[in-house]
């Protein structure tokens, strides 16, 4: 019987025969350090640390104010405004009694001026429908129990400026609601802002959806005059005075529940 021989191993591959690998030094890669005087800062969002103009602190502060401090009734009334749909139909009635624009007031003024220049008879015509402005306006309407509605600006400032409003409506029986909010009613009357708009009388065509519109102002303003006399606002914390809050209360339980083993 042969002898069995044993089995050589291969030999190892030698590294020379791997290919160097050259490297581009155009795509290097460089690590960038972020210190002072070297390489330029990523972008970050600084918000927080902006130092925002005066007028937008103060709009700020009084609005986180306003959600801290307790709110007498007569002040969070003007939170309730009405919702986005019944906004939005009471803005398009209105601006179909928008009052004439400076350039069309000089137009009409121009004409009847040449009319009567020319020795023509003018005709002034009917007395338009517009809707009325100025706070002292409306409220001598209001008075005299002749406007029909009464349309608020939820964001008057100073707010005294309309406070007595509502109150004057109710007793007078007069429909009122609160929208959003100056800006928005000052572009029916042409005007950078309004606190108050008043309806004094509508278009025939009109009718039907100016009496749905006074029917939702007196369900959600003049009907529930007591609820919003009642009503209290603001209160409402922040997370850290929350979480403290939770903390004393859970401490104080944790007492109570330990009294009687001591």
């Amino acid at each position: 019987m042969a002898p069995k021989t044993k089995k050589v191993a291969a030999a190892p591959k030698s590294a020379a025969a791997k290919a160097p690998v050259t490297k581009d030094t155009r795509f290097e890669k460089s690590v960038r350090n972020f210190g002072i005087g070297n390489a330029i800062q990523p972008k970050r969002d600084l918000t927080r640390f902006v130092k925002w103009p005066k007028y937008v602190r103060l709009q700020r502060q009084r609005a986180i104010l306003n959600r801290r401090l307790k709110v007498p009734p007569a002040l969070n009334q003007f939170t309730r405004v009405v919702d986005k749909n019944v906004a939005s139909q009471l803005f398009r009635f209105l601006n179909k009694i928008r009052p004439e624009t400076k350039q069309q007031k000089k137009a009409r003024l121009t004409a009847a001026a040449e009319a009567k220049a020319a020795g023509k008879t003018v005709d002034a015509g009917k007395k338009p429908i517009v809707v009325k402005y100025g706070i002292n306006h409306v409220t001598a309407l209001v008075e005299a129990k002749k406007a029909k509605l009464v349309v608020i600006a939820h964001d008057v400032d100073p707010i005294e400026l309309v406070v007595f409003l509502p109150a004057l409506c109710r007793k007078m029986g007069v429909p009122y609601v609160i929208v959003k909010g100056k800006a928005r009613l000052g572009t029916v009357v042409h005007k950078k802002t309004a606190t108050a708009l008043a309806v004094v009388d509508t278009k025939p065509e009109d009718k039907n959806e100016f009496a749905a519109l006074v029917t939702v102002a007196q369900a959600n303003y003049n009907n529930k005059s007591d609820e919003i006399r009642r009503v209290w606002g603001g209160g409402i914390m922040g997370k850290k005075s929350n979480d403290k809050t939770i903390k004393i209360e859970k401490a104080r339980a944790k007492e109570v529940s330990t009294a009687h083993l001591a």
